[in-house]
């Protein structure tokens, strides 16, 4: 690799650790919202969901009540996998 190159490749690194250091602190949560995330919060404190598709909005209560009424149906035996669903691109 000739010298032209190195300073390129060192330049980069260095470029792209100096935006990451300036751009940290912006990106980064505030310590009172991790602080609340490591501490589990009550189903009836939690704001209420947008579950879409006419459903509209629903406390996070209900929904684990339905959850805990009507469990996912078990994979049968011999049964094809579900297809993989992928988001975005062609």
């Amino acid at each position: 690799m000739d010298r032209s190159s190195a300073i390129f490749c060192v330049g980069s690194l260095a470029a792209c650790l100096a935006i990451s250091a300036v751009a940290f602190p912006y990106a980064a949560l505030d310590r009172d919202v991790v602080e609340q995330a490591r501490v589990p919060q009550p189903a009836e404190t939690m704001a209420l969901v947008n579950v879409g598709e006419g459903f509209g909005e629903l406390p996070v209560e209900e929904l684990m009540f339905y959850y805990v009424e009507t469990p996912p149906a078990p994979i049968a035996v011999g049964a094809p996998a579900a297809p993989e669903i992928k988001f975005g691109g062609c």
